[in-house]
């Protein structure tokens, strides 16, 4: 499920509701918490889609876990990487081991 919460786990979010809130108010709560829940996704949704139109081409396919710094940088350095083994342009490095180092 959403956020590895089980079923036992809302069973007892539930039971807690009722407790805290009371079953009057309940249903109300609930579709207030699902409309906000909305809202926030529309907002987010809005947002990707303007960053990806200010980005310009090439980031067509942007997702916002991409924009995590790691996520990025790897995406990046794999696209080099992929586009050197295609067109062989860099030579391989040679690599050496000071053995100062170890």
């Amino acid at each position: 499920m959403f956020f590895d919460v089980g079923a036992g786990e809302i069973i007892g979010l539930a039971i807690l509701g009722l407790i805290l809130v009371g079953p009057e108010r309940l249903p109300k709560l609930a579709s207030e918490a699902a409309s906000l829940v909305r809202k926030i996704q529309k907002m987010s949704h809005a947002a990707t889609a303007e960053l990806r139109e200010n980005l310009g081409p090439g980031f067509e396919n942007l997702q916002p876990s991409d924009l995590n710094p790691k996520t990025f940088i790897k995406k990046q350095i794999a696209d080099v990487l992929d586009e050197n083994e295609a067109t062989d342009v860099l030579p391989k490095p040679i690599v050496k081991i000071d053995p100062d180092l170890l």
